[in-house]
């Protein structure tokens, strides 16, 4: 374990809250803070990209948010430089005890799945940024303590923009994602340069460009508000006109007669989320007025999605009492499966799939694929046997490790 103790609030190291009541009534970084207003300690696990971006932001604007310390699994060499690195300990009971609320980025579901079943456990409020954790466990832990998803990433965007649509009277047909580019085959070599220009990690570069971040990002969003997917992988339509092509969509989920979840490919388009929503009839001429077109159906459009820098919002709701802002469900209805990019042979061992260059994700109903492995659980998995390309990876097809995770997962989707 490394952990720093002894050092202030007002240098953002954690002490507590000893000598609170000696520090002046406004803090560099923070904005009118009383000496008697409650700083709450803010623990964070993770120390990848967003992690790292949500920790600088916090030390610089956090206000009466302290970052308390950082649960990483790097030694101390590997995390030499990090501008935290005073904060951090390899100890879960550590992160505990010195925070008010987690913060989770690891973007591991094994890992993510101990640490917030540990958090939970002690009565901590979690807000995350792993939807992988989501559509692999969440469903568990909901209703057994507060673990949200955080605004920023495109799920926890799209759930602050159907809240806003709603207070307006908006009925939201299609929870739509935007994707630039899509190829379900990367090249390797092309992956390994994408990630050091971008500065985001190879496997992390890889499942966005194979499709399989969105695929988990809206089969989360199906499940947290009720709705479904057209078809398994989704419909992903080109959006050369977005409106023309969401309104399509819209379409689709009317003949359904339930909201879906879906994506457009939109390249040099904006990176963001958008609703389609009807509205009452008696409010077309207004809503025509207001340039939102002639209906039935209207566009609501985010045309950004910020990530780390977001998570603050959704920190503040939580610690207001405002609740869970984006939750699996407690019976999710779609699922994200595996599926062999190519032959595998039998004895492979996968130490991810998320991300991999063996295994790429789809959305699917779970109805429909009884038995498949989430992708999110495909970790240091062995192959039992052949899988050959295309095939939807099984429990049967593999030996998986011990874990918290893979028993609630096998509770879900077995």
């Amino acid at each position: 374990m490394y952990v720093t103790r002894n050092v202030s609030p007002i240098s953002m190291k954690h002490q507590g809250l000893a000598g609170l009541a000696s520090l002046p009534s406004v803090l560099p970084g923070m904005n009118t803070l009383s000496p008697l207003h409650k700083v709450h300690r803010v623990g964070l696990v993770g120390t990848g990209f967003i992690a790292s971006g949500f920790a600088r932001l916090l030390m610089r604007k956090g206000g009466d948010l302290m970052l308390s310390s950082v649960l990483s699994r790097r030694t101390p060499a590997e995390a030499a430089g990090l501008a935290f690195e005073d904060h951090l300990t390899t100890s879960i009971d550590e992160l505990l005890d010195s925070s008010d609320v987690i913060i989770e980025c690891s973007g591991d579901v094994l890992h993510a799945t101990e640490v917030i079943n540990r958090a939970v456990r002690a009565g901590k409020p979690v807000v995350t940024m792993n939807s992988e954790f989501h559509v692999t466990t969440g469903s568990y832990f909901v209703g057994k303590g507060l673990v949200t998803e955080a605004e920023g990433d495109q799920p926890g965007c799209l759930a602050a923009l159907r809240e806003e649509a709603e207070a307006m009277g908006f009925t939201p047909v299609v929870y739509g994602n935007m994707k630039g580019f899509l190829n379900h085959h990367p090249d390797p070599e092309e992956m390994k340069y994408w990630s050091g220009k971008q500065g985001i990690s190879l496997a992390q570069t890889t499942s966005f460009t194979d499709g399989t971040k969105i695929q988990i990002e809206q089969a989360f969003v199906a499940n947290a508000f009720g709705a479904t997917i057209t078809r398994q992988g989704l419909e992903g339509p080109d959006a050369s006109d977005l409106n023309t092509t969401a309104f399509s969509l819209a379409e689709k989920a009317m003949a359904l007669g339930s909201p879906i979840a879906d994506y457009v490919l939109a390249p040099g388009k904006v990176a963001g989320v958008f609703v389609v929503c009807t509205h009452d009839d008696a409010d077309r001429s207004a809503l025509r007025y207001l340039k939102m077109g002639d209906g039935p159906f209207y566009l609501l459009l985010k045309n950004y999605h910020l990530c780390q820098y977001e998570i603050l919002k959704t920190v503040r709701r939580v610690l207001g009492g405002g609740g869970a802002l984006l939750t699996n469900s407690a019976r999710p209805t779609i699922s994200v499966v595996g599926i062999a990019k190519r032959d595998i042979p039998a004895g492979t061992h996968m130490a991810r799939a998320i991300g991999s260059f063996l295994v790429r994700g789809e959305a699917a109903r779970i109805q429909d694929v009884r038995g498949h492995v989430p992708i999110g659980l495909l970790q240091d998995a062995v192959t039992r046997r052949q899988i050959v390309a295309g095939q939807v990876i099984g429990f049967e097809d593999v030996d998986l490790p011990d874990s918290l995770a893979q028993g609630i997962a096998r509770s879900i989707f077995a």
